[in-house]
């Protein structure tokens, strides 16, 4: 057995996981990615146990997930929308100002993900980002839902039980 099936093994059999939606226009009736994230992470065995719209602003992204990942039944928070580089896209920076630790291959392969399977060479202008807060894992990707798909599918899903492991790992 690697390591790595080893440390899978002796991971949390859930989570509980907070998502968060940054729109200027979404709603929770109109929210197709926060809804699939909450969907995807039921059906895999993720508790959810909240979800919010929260505007793309800088100051408002940023004291929504520190807010959440200091509350003690979010161990996870998972973020939709706001990653791109228009002027409002804030998302990254608001998440990357809090971290303690980054995730940097989460970006890197979402990225490699999106060009090879999805978007080709669009893929550039995606800032996915992941990392912690303390002992919270915190997840952003792309609004869009095929971006949730593919993060959700090839790395949240497969690598959050092991990365929960790894952050309550003592010594």
């Amino acid at each position: 057995m690697s390591s790595v099936d080893e440390h899978r093994r002796e991971a949390p059999q859930t989570v509980s996981c907070y998502i968060i939606t940054v729109s200027d226009t979404r709603t929770m009736e109109t929210d197709t990615g926060g809804a699939l994230i909450a969907s995807m992470l039921e059906e895999a065995g993720y508790q959810v146990v909240g979800r919010k719209i929260v505007k793309d602003d800088y100051e408002e992204i940023r004291e929504l997930v520190y807010k959440s990942s200091v509350h003690s039944g979010i161990e996870a928070v998972l973020l939709t929308g706001g990653t791109g580089i228009s002027p409002r896209d804030t998302t990254y920076e608001a998440v990357a100002s809090l971290l303690d630790k980054s995730l940097p291959g989460f970006g890197e392969i979402f990225r490699l993900l999106s060009f090879t399977e999805d978007i080709g060479s669009a893929a550039i202008l995606s800032r996915a980002i992941a990392g912690t807060i303390g002992s919270t894992a915190i997840f952003s990707m792309p609004g869009s839902t095929g971006a949730v798909k593919l993060a959700m599918s090839r790395l949240i899903l497969p690598e959050l039980r092991h990365v929960m492991r790894e952050i309550y790992k003592q010594g």
